[in-house]
């Protein structure tokens, strides 16, 4: 800890920085702060740093190079406090030493080199996995073509025992070459998965690093703004939260498709779960235009994760805003089954709509359908393939029925909760 005026001055300091920089707490105090920087740190220090603080009154995790005695670098964290103390301002601040600096410098010019060769890393991958599957399904083919023809020398060999028993032992052993051929796409399967989840966390820290630079350019830390600069660095931070919010749903497809999701199920009230979610989405249709209704059973109680259950809501929903033109209307309802063993809640929208023989495949990850000469929307393609994934995660299930100009109807099927057994009168409300 290491406390300083405004003039640099050092007020306090803590024996653990002392210590930690190899000096005496009685070297520290009335030297300028400056002095235990390195270079780079005192220019970050003059350019970044200390107007931050003097601005805003404060900084948070902020990542520095300290000076040692010696002449060693030592980096840390440092979270900053400015406020008045008898009469003058004091800077209070706390640092906590990091051993991995390099994980923290030239994030920003590493940002573009990495996810450029992240995206052809990747690319690499998919081709291996995708030629695997191929050569996978055709073994399966091949193995299942040899199984039935041993199965039929089989019956015709039952009545002499030694030749039958050869052949049962040349179809173990085909059955378990299968097994092993399946056991290989798994783990082909499970590489790409564990692949594209470390990328996802490496390409995330060099695209907050730019967020965060480019928050400090529009604060003014390096001079004034002009518009033009302003609307410059608008595009790029929407430009930087778009790739933030792909790499975060690829990384959920790649914890989904690695088994490394878990549910806390609970009893969740529909309604209540609708309600929560509505006014995430309402700016995006009070923007587009659009109306919205909601018919819910008011005591309707589903057996489900909650957060997840919200998160399937959302993805609905903000898919049927993408895809409703302006003056259109944007609908969700809920009720139990007739036959009492499902809740059926339904995203219906008045859009475009989706062809007949599209419909499944807008299920697979990284896929969208796009009607006529509609453009294709923003996005990846993963929200309904994650969505049906965490519905079937819950025992439930995704599906969608649609028509082309007439709009579509997205259904998320998910078990009562055991008290939930009757047919209750809807909860009717419409907002625009």
């Amino acid at each position: 800890m290491v406390s300083f005026a405004d003039d640099g001055s050092v007020l306090t300091v803590n024996s653990t920085l002392a210590t930690m920089l190899g000096y005496e707490r009685s070297e520290l105090v009335g030297r300028h702060v400056e002095t235990i920087l390195t270079i780079a740190g005192r220019i970050f220090f003059q350019t970044h740093l200390f107007p931050l603080v003097r601005m805003q009154g404060k900084a948070e995790e902020m990542f520095v190079l300290l000076r040692h005695k010696e002449g060693g670098d030592v980096g840390a964290l440092l979270n900053a406090v400015r406020h008045e103390r008898d009469g003058h301002a004091v800077t209070d601040c706390v640092l906590m030493e990091v051993r991995e600096r390099r994980k923290f410098e030239d994030a920003l010019v590493r940002a573009k080199q990495a996810a450029e060769a992240a995206n052809v890393a990747l690319q690499l991958r998919t081709r291996e996995v995708e030629e695997a599957n191929e050569r996978l399904e055709q073994q399966t083919v091949e193995l299942e073509l040899q199984q039935q023809q041993l199965q039929q020398q089989t019956a015709e060999l039952e009545a002499q025992s030694e030749e039958t028993l050869a052949v049962n032992e040349e179809l173990t052993a085909r059955t378990h070459e299968l097994e092993e051929a399946r056991r290989v796409a798994e783990e082909a399967n499970q590489a790409k998965s564990q692949f594209l989840a470390v990328m996802s966390h490496e390409l995330r820290t060099p695209l907050n690093a730019i967020g965060g630079y480019a928050e400090l350019i529009d604060l003014g830390v390096h001079g004034p703004v002009t518009e033009a600069q302003r609307s410059a660095l608008d595009r790029i931070k929407r430009g930087q939260r778009h790739l933030l919010r792909l790499i975060n749903e690829v990384l959920n497809l790649a914890r989904i498709e690695a088994g490394h999701v878990e549910y806390a199920m609970e009893d969740v009230r529909i309604a209540d779960a609708v309600r929560a979610v509505i006014p995430m989405v309402e700016p995006q249709m009070a923007t587009a235009g659009l109306t919205s209704k909601t018919s819910i059973a008011s005591d309707l109680v589903a057996r489900a994760d909650r957060e997840k259950l919200q998160q399937i809501l959302i993805n609905l929903l903000t898919n049927a805003v993408k895809f409703t033109p302006s003056g259109g209307t944007i609908g969700v309802s809920a009720a139990l089954a007739a036959a009492g063993n499902r809740i059926a809640i339904e995203v219906s929208d008045s859009g475009i709509g989706i062809p007949a023989d599209k419909i499944e495949s807008v299920f697979e990850p990284f896929v969208q359908v796009d009607v006529g000469h509609t453009r294709r929307r923003e996005g990846s393609g993963l929200g309904l393939s994650i969505s049906r994934d965490l519905a079937r995660g819950m025992g439930g299930d995704l599906y969608a029925r649609s028509e082309v100009g007439r709009g579509s109807t997205f259904t998320l099927a998910l078990e009562p909760a055991k008290s939930d057994r009757t047919t209750r009168a809807p909860d009717q409300s419409a907002s625009s």
